[in-house]
């Protein structure tokens, strides 16, 4: 296995969410294509955390998406009517899910939006 193959991955499912959420355009994807090259270092200076880079890189997007584009991804799935984004839960762990923290529900996997 290279360090490259989680951030392959982790670009993929990242990617699909982009995608399914209509932010996939050369805005979205440069900023995933920074959240990638940043996170290269940190993989490199810490093996172990592997499993971690998916939710990092997730997270890093989405704050790169609240400063220029706004809240993403939007939550469609509880009743609360002020817009409001998903978060990645856990925010430093294997397995990341989309999370609605005003609803307390599981949305979705990283990757399945």
């Amino acid at each position: 296995m290279t360090d490259d193959d989680p951030l392959i991955g982790a670009r993929a499912l990242v990617f699909h969410d982009l995608q399914s959420s209509g932010h996939a355009d050369p805005r979205g994807v440069s900023i995933l294509e920074d959240a990638v090259a940043a996170r290269r270092w940190w993989v490199s200076e810490w093996p172990e955390g592997a499993d971690y880079v998916a939710g990092q890189i997730a997270q890093d997007v989405q704050d790169a998406m609240m400063d220029t584009v706004g809240r993403w991804p939007r939550c469609k799935a509880c009743d609360d009517v002020e817009p409001h984004e998903l978060r990645i839960a856990p925010e430093l762990g294997p397995d990341p899910h989309w999370v609605c923290d005003r609803g307390g529900i599981v949305v979705a996997r990283l990757g399945g939006l």
